[in-house]
């Protein structure tokens, strides 16, 4: 059976948010794959995107039954109160989706339409603590990728929109036709919901000196490597205190906290790949479980078996028909009333 795909669109809407997602589904389209992309806007006609026109959306009131509803996202929708027209568009087509998706600060719509109280949820991380304070009944988890919570699913901003597709495209097809998009595409088969938004790597800012560019360099490439303080001074033929001094004064860290995070970063993705709390400690660098755990509770507050469960265990189950939550059948009726947050 066809899966009729929706994605909401309007002017200001950001491109990729639009067509990463889409690609992702056109490809599964040529695969074979059962979707039906279909562009809808509130009052149909074309949109301007990052600068650029879409043409040619549905209006609403024309674009019949959809079994996924996209919704996109824009810089002014976490910037002010979302308009009533988008509200009602947004409501209109979730009412009878089975599933209900945002990129980014389309977050924003499903929050102020109430569909997200009471359920995790993410966004670009820029504007996840203006999500958590606008919408307070709504679990917001500034570092995740992506978050599926029942029907709802929401992700992070720009190219994490291409994250949540391909893992659509696992609930419904499996890992195998997900993987083959991914490589079709040469993007990483798949970060995982649970990955950071905000990895070590990408949080560290540009080491100044070739030495510690060249150090960091070897311990992202090999976390599990020996990197005590000692053997990476040996390593760069400097002095334990001059390479403390380098941390400090170019990455405002120690060399054996940024050493740990890098770990972390590492344990994670190895706990979300499937491995054992043992397996992730040891290929990590952290060494020990007890290690791992103190790390976890230090720097993301929860356990490691909490944080697989709550990353991977709605992957690959098949999207309810439905949801049967109270808010059923309610998105319009509470547009007006919610579109000021």
């Amino acid at each position: 059976m066809t899966q009729r795909v929706a994605f909401l669109v309007f002017d200001g809407v950001t491109m990729l948010d639009v067509s990463g997602p889409a690609e992702v589904l056109h490809q599964a389209v040529r695969l074979g794959l059962p979707y039906r992309l279909v562009l809808v806007s509130p009052r149909g006609g074309d949109v301007t995107a990052s600068g650029l026109a879409l043409a040619g959306a549905t209006a609403v009131a024309d674009a019949g039954p959809v079994d996924t509803l996209v919704v996109a996202g824009a810089d002014r929708l976490a910037g002010r109160p979302v308009e009533d027209e988008l509200l009602e568009a947004a409501g209109s087509l979730a009412e009878g989706a089975a599933r209900v998706a945002s990129v980014c600060s389309g977050a924003f719509v499903l929050a102020a339409l109430g569909l997200l109280d009471g359920r995790r949820a993410t966004t670009h991380w820029r504007h996840a603590r203006t999500l958590a304070h606008r919408y307070p009944r709504v679990r917001v988890e500034p570092d995740a990728l992506y978050i599926r919570d029942g029907r709802y699913v929401t992700s992070a901003g720009i190219s994490a929109g291409i994250d949540l597709a391909l893992g659509l495209v696992e609930d419904d097809h499996g890992a195998d036709a997900a993987r083959d998009i991914a490589r079709e595409l040469v993007v990483f088969m798949q970060r995982p919901g649970g990955q950071s938004q905000f990895s070590t790597a990408l949080a560290t800012p540009p080491a100044r000196s070739d030495l510690l560019r060249s150090l960091v360099a070897s311990v992202l490439a090999d976390p599990a490597g020996d990197h005590s303080v000692p053997a990476m001074a040996a390593s760069a033929a400097v002095s334990t205190r001059h390479l403390t001094r380098l941390f400090q004064t170019e990455l405002n860290t120690t060399p054996g906290r940024w050493v740990e995070r890098v770990r972390l970063d590492r344990a994670q993705q190895l706990l979300l790949d499937g491995h054992s709390i043992t397996s992730a400690a040891r290929h990590s660098g952290l060494g020990s479980d007890e290690s791992l755990r103190r790390a976890f509770a230090h720097h993301l507050g929860t356990t490691p078996s909490e944080y697989r469960k709550r990353f991977t265990t709605t992957r690959g189950d098949a999207p309810p028909t439905r949801d049967a939550g109270p808010e059923r059948g309610t998105p319009r009726s509470r547009a007006r009333s919610r579109a000021h947050g």
